[in-house]
């Protein structure tokens, strides 16, 4: 179906940019803000209060310039959201009696995956919004990490990575919603077995203000493996940033190691997923040439 192919190329496949694509329900329609209900998909659990007050300044001021998507409820005028939940907050907290919204149909998949497209695209969801909405499309409708990858507009090795998220410890999870740690500490803790050993580690790099590479170091020395001797020389420039690019590519860590002949280039996997989607991506790269 071509909205399924539209979600991974933006809000194009939902709001018409031009007089040939007329909703299948109608053009825009004002509608009172409390004739529309919440999405009950939305993956979205911590609003930014303080940039929807920005937002509502800015309607305050030129009104509302991108209209919110909405699928009818009942035949009395009532509607349920289906993109558009900072801009209808925001509309509330200036006052608007009516906003503009575009009629559309949707099922309960379509919905969720709408709702993530828009939230990704315009106002970044955390980390592990984002990840418990692509396990909702994953366990409620069973989709693969290659379809959720394609609906959403990302790699699949990305939406395995992100998932795993959903797999720290409470207390982590909660430092990364407080952006207190970036995504890239917490990935670097889940090497870690338990709970308790991952929220000792977070406490560590809380005090010291640890980097990604102290963590991942730290990581290593917290399960026993023997930290990297110094190269007798240093690294070239060229090393670091065919590294950098290949871990870029692939999605996940990439060592390049020098020998005194040739070399290895090691790829990490956390999963089996990763694994199938690195070996996908390395097979298809050699089948192009």
């Amino acid at each position: 179906m071509s909205k399924k192919r539209g979600l991974g190329k933006g809000l194009d496949a939902l709001i018409p940019t031009g007089s040939d694509q007329i909703p299948s329900r109608g053009g825009m329609l004002q509608v009172p803000v409390e004739n529309i209900q919440p999405n009950p998909r939305q993956p979205r659990t911590s609003p930014e209060m303080g940039n929807i007050s920005q937002l509502a300044d800015s309607i305050s001021e030129h009104g509302i310039l991108q209209p919110l998507v909405v699928l009818p409820k009942d035949a009395g005028g009532s509607y349920t959201l289906i993109a558009g939940e900072r801009r209808l907050r925001a509309a509330e907290k200036a006052g608007l009696e009516f906003v503009p919204v575009i009629v559309r149909e949707a099922n309960e998949q379509q919905q969720l995956e709408w709702a993530l497209v828009e939230n990704l695209q315009r106002s970044d969801l955390n980390p592990l919004e984002i990840a418990n909405g692509y396990l909702q499309l994953a366990d409620e409708f069973d989709l693969s990490h290659a379809e959720i990858a394609k609906r959403v507009g990302k790699n699949r090795a990305t939406v395995s990575n992100t998932l795993r998220l959903l797999k720290l410890s409470a207390a982590v999870r909660g430092a990364l919603i407080e952006n207190k740690i970036s995504e890239g500490h917490a990935r670097a803790l889940l090497s870690l077995p338990t709970a308790q050993a991952q929220s000792a580690a977070l406490q560590n790099i809380l005090e010291r203000e640890l980097s990604v590479r102290q963590v991942e170091e730290l990581v290593q020395r917290l399960l026993g493996e023997r930290r990297k001797k110094k190269p007798k020389t240093k690294r070239s420039p060229e090393e670091t940033d065919l590294e950098n690019q290949l871990r870029d590519a692939l999605g996940t860590r990439v060592t390049l190691k020098r020998g005194r002949r040739g070399g290895s280039l090691v790829i990490r996997f956390f999963s089996d997923e990763e694994l199938n989607a690195l070996v996908d991506r390395l097979l298809a790269s050699s089948e192009e040439k």
